[in-house]
C-alpha cells in the first residue's frame, strides 16, 4: 500500500544533534515530504525525550555506519564537525542515501570532489546548506536582476559581517583551522555564494588578503579573522566578498550591486528604467537577511525544494552539490590567494 500523495515520503537519519541540527530537524519536518526518524550523537541521548521534542519517533544510533546501514533512511544530513564531512558523506553515499550537507561542504578542494564524485557514482543527490539562496532578501533580488531593472552588472558587493565569539555555539569548534579553515570557508561563505547567485560563476581569478583583530576576544583563533576577497569575472565584472567574524557590530549581510541601469543596496533600489528620482532611493519590501541565528534561517524552503527535486529524480535548484562546488572552488581559490599574500588564484 501506497502513502498518500502528500505524506512524508523520505526519512531522515541526522549526524550530530547541535544547534544546526535541532534547526534542520524542525525545518526538515515542516516540509510536506520528509520526516526526521533518526539521529546519531557520539553523545548518549533518549530516544523518547527526542521523539517527544521533535513530534515523532526517533531511533537513536551511536555509530555513523550502524545508521547507514538502516534500510529505514533514505536522506542522511550532517550537521557535524567539518572536519569529518567528506568521510560521512562519502560514507552515506555508497550506502545509496541522499545527503543534506552543512556548509562547508569540507575543508579542502579534494575532499568536496570527493563528496560531488561519490554522489554522482551512486546515483544519489545532494544538498548544500547555502540556504541564504532560498532567502526572501535574495530571491527578490533575483528577481528584480532578472527583469533587467539594473541592466548588466559590473559590480558587486556582498560581504559578511558576524562576531563568532565565545557567545556563539559556533566558536567552540570555530577557532580552531582543523573545523574553522578561514573567515570565508566558515562564515564567509554564504556571502560570496549569495555574490556568485546574483553575478554568475565565470569567474577568471581572485586575490584575496586576511588580517585579524587584537581584540583578546578572539585571539584563539588559528586563522586571519578577516578577509577581503577581490574576484575577476570573465565577462570583465568585478565583485569582492568581505568575510568578518572578528567585529564587534550587530550581525550585518551587505549588498551592493551596480548595472548599467542602477543600483541597488540591501532593501533599497534605484532604477533608470523607472524614470524615478534618482536623488533618493526606492524600498524594496523583503525580509533581510539580518541574523546568524541557525533558527532564523530559510531551511525549511530550501529542504522542500530538496525533497521535490528528489520526486523528480533531478539535481535540486540552486545548492544542489555540483552548484556549491563552484562556489567552494572559488572559496579555496581565495584562501590560497591569501596564504600566498594576494597573488591572483584561478579557480
Amino acid at each position: 500500500m501506497h502513502p498518500a500523495p502528500d505524506a512524508p515520503r523520505f526519512r531522515v537519519g541526522v549526524i550530530g544533534y547541535g544547534w544546526a541540527a535541532t534547526a534542520h530537524i524542525a525545518a526538515i519536518n515542516a516540509t510536506s515530504r520528509g520526516r526526521v526518524t533518526a539521529i546519531c550523537s557520539s553523545r548518549p541521548l533518549d530516544a523518547a525525550d527526542l521523539s517527544a521534542r521533535h513530534g515523532g519517533p526517533i531511533e537513536v544510533f551511536r555509530r555513523v555506519e550502524d545508521m547507514l546501514a538502516d534500510p529505514a533512511i533514505d536522506v542522511v544530513d550532517i550537521t557535524g564537525l567539518p572536519s569529518l564531512h567528506r568521510d560521512q558523506a562519502v560514507a552515506a553515499a555508497q550506502a545509496k542515501k541522499h545527503v543534506i550537507l552543512e556548509k562547508p561542504m569540507a575543508n579542502s578542494p579534494r575532499e568536496v570532489a570527493d563528496i560531488v564524485a561519490a554522489a554522482a557514482a551512486n546515483g544519489v543527490r545532494g544538498c548544500v546548506c547555502f540556504e541564504c539562496r532560498f532567502s526572501n532578501q535574495f530571491q527578490v533580488t533575483k528577481a528584480l536582476l532578472d527583469e533587467g531593472l539594473l541592466g548588466r552588472l559590473h559590480y558587486g558587493e556582498v560581504d559578511y559581517y558576524h562576531g563568532i565569539g565565545p557567545w556563539y555555539g559556533q566558536f567552540r569548534w570555530n577557532t580552531g583551522k582543523k573545523d574553522g579553515g578561514s573567515a570565508l570557508l566558515t562564515a564567509g561563505c554564504h556571502a560570496l555564494d549569495a555574490l556568485l547567485m546574483l553575478m554568475g560563476t565565470d569567474v577568471e581569478s581572485v586575490s584575496s588578503l586576511g588580517t585579524r583583530s587584537a581584540s583578546p576576544i578572539f585571539a584563539p583563533y588559528e586563522y586571519d579573522t578577516s578577509s577581503v576577497t577581490i574576484l575577476h569575472f570573465k565577462s570583465g565584472a568585478i565583485g569582492k566578498t568581505a568575510a568578518i567574524v572578528d567585529c564587534l557590530q550587530p550581525y550585518y549581510f551587505h549588498t551592493h550591486l551596480v548595472g548599467s541601469e542602477g543600483s541597488l543596496l540591501d532593501d533599497k533600489f534605484h532604477s533608470m528604467k523607472l524614470k524615478a528620482d534618482k536623488g533618493h532611493w526606492s524600498k524594496l519590501s523583503m525580509k533581510m537577511l539580518d541574523s546568524g541565528d541557525v533558527s532564523d534561517h530559510p531551511y525549511q524552503a530550501q529542504f522542500q525544494a530538496f525533497f521535490d527535486a528528489l520526486d523528480k529524480g533531478q539535481d535540486m535548484p540552486l545548492t544542489s552539490f555540483p552548484e556549491a562546488k563552484k562556489t567552494f572552488d572559488v572559496i579555496f581559490a581565495a584562501d590560497t590567494s591569501a596564504a600566498r599574500g594576494g597573488v591572483p588564484v584561478s579557480p
